[in-house]
């Protein structure tokens, strides 16, 4: 929870604490380095910024570039990515975490156009594709640009240990997880494959999103990224599954249920909000399809709805009881974790 003025002079005006100690608190949060962002112009800037000049070497990279040759590429890439590097460094002993972190995500980024340009030159690289095609096709030959860029990006977020370093890994091990695909059956793989395929990758990239999230939680929100691309990953491979089954469609709605109580568990919004959709696209289906012509079916629907509600105002009186009865039961990490994210 973010702590502002306001909210320290209604604790004033509740006689929980004194204008003086508001004033003295407020002034030493003021003091504290912010490694986090949020949602103000400065950050906006900082992102806005970063997120172009990404951008610029990665999804908006066009043909013209192919005439400075393989070795071209690969030096002036390696240029790039030592301004990057030396510019997050100089953030970094200024204090400037967040303009730090995306610096460094810069270099990242640009690994998979270094190692482009270090195959071109040494004659390796297959012909009829090209780097832009990176970010818009599925091929098996981008696996080796892929495992380059999780390489470095490990080794510069092990230097600089900032949140928004996952965000290029996150985006390298999704477009891995089509990729793999492509590898498996040696061209472009059919749909149910690619499905299958992101469905498990993503599952894998989530268990190991959660793995950072407890080894992190104190430091900084390393796992946001991870969650973002996994739970996306695994959660449109598992909606493209295709089934005739009512209880293969019923079995998705109930994954897309626990989503949502293992985001409200853990207090990740992206699990909530694509268990929702799921949720949402099932009902779609039994109204569409099963109940087409039921008159009741939107009687129950109503009633099950304000079911829900009435569920919630009775967990919202036992809310502290059952939370911690749940909790004795958890690994104690898991406990700590549950606890940094408590309101």
């Amino acid at each position: 929870m973010k702590v502002t003025k306001k909210k320290l002079d209604l604790a004033v005006a509740e006689e929980i604490i004194s204008q003086e100690q508001s004033d003295n608190l407020f002034d030493f949060l003021k003091t504290l380095p912010s490694t986090g962002p949020s949602f103000d112009f400065t950050h906006v800037l900082y992102y806005m910024g970063g997120l172009i000049a990404i951008g610029a070497m990665t999804l908006f990279m066009n043909l013209g570039w192919e005439s400075f040759g393989g070795w071209g590429i690969f030096f002036i890439s390696l240029a790039y990515a030592a301004v990057g590097l030396k510019l997050a460094n100089n953030f970094q002993k200024n204090g400037h975490a967040i303009p730090a972190g995306i610096c460094a995500a810069f270099a990242v980024a640009l690994t998979p156009l270094a190692i482009y340009g270090l195959q071109q030159g040494m004659g390796w690289w297959p012909e009829g594709s090209t780097y832009r095609e990176y970010h818009r096709y599925i091929k098996w030959h981008w696996i080796y640009l892929e495992l380059g860029t999780l390489a470095v990006g490990s080794i510069i977020a092990y230097i600089f240990r900032y949140p928004f370093l996952q965000m290029p890994i996150a985006v390298t091990l999704w477009y891995m997880s089509m990729d793999i695909a492509a590898m498996l059956v040696g061209g472009r793989p059919h749909f149910e494959l690619r499905a299958l395929v992101s469905m498990c990758f993503g599952l894998a990239m989530t268990l190991f999103a959660f793995w950072v999230d407890i080894r992190s939680s104190k430091s900084g929100d390393y796992a946001f990224w991870l969650y973002l691309f996994g739970v996306m990953a695994f959660w449109g491979g598992m909606t493209s599954q295709h089934s005739d089954s009512e209880l293969s469609k019923f079995i998705y709605c109930c994954v897309n249920l626990l989503l949502v109580g293992v985001g409200v568990v853990i207090v990740r919004r992206v699990f909530v909000i694509f268990g929702a959709i799921g949720c949402s696209i099932y009902l779609g289906h039994l109204a569409d399809k099963v109940f087409k012509d039921s008159w009741l079916f939107p009687i129950v629907l109503t009633a099950i709805g304000l079911g829900i509600i009435y569920l919630g105002v009775i967990w919202q009186k036992n809310e502290k009881t059952i939370t911690q009865k749940v909790r004795n039961y958890l690994p104690l990490p898991l406990r700590e974790l549950l606890a940094e994210r408590t309101i």
